[in-house]
């Protein structure tokens, strides 16, 4: 059976420049790919890769639908938090839940959920 490598998630956006913007300004990620002439871009940053695209026309696209949440470890949330809090909309400040984690959650200048969440001892 072949073995997977990666996972890059495409977000679609109306806004390619501002979400770049926002990934590298917000979230400290650095541009790694950008085609503004084909619509779509890249950002990476510790291993982790999202890729952004304008929609394409077959495709209607009024806003983001993903119903889910992109779910980002990190060694260090609280610092994160810190980092965050107050440059984006905040869906739940750091909490500590019963399975282990402790975790937040904003949303990014689409309004794709964005959480952040680290193992607890």
């Amino acid at each position: 059976m072949a073995k997977f490598t990666s996972l890059k998630p495409t977000l679609y956006t109306k806004d390619l420049k501002g979400t770049v913007d926002f990934y590298t300004g917000i979230f400290g990620f650095e541009c790694s790919a950008c085609e503004e002439s084909q619509g779509w871009a890249a950002v990476a940053r510790d291993g982790l890769e999202i890729m952004f695209s304008l929609p394409n026309e077959h495709i209607p696209f009024e806003k983001p639908v993903f119903t889910g949440s992109f779910y980002i470890s990190t060694d260090k949330v609280d610092a994160m938090w810190e980092q965050l809090k107050g440059k984006c909309r905040v869906c739940y400040e750091p909490e500590t839940f019963g399975y282990g984690m402790r975790e937040f959650a904003v949303y990014d200048n689409n309004g794709y959920l964005i959480q952040f969440g680290q193992p607890v001892n």
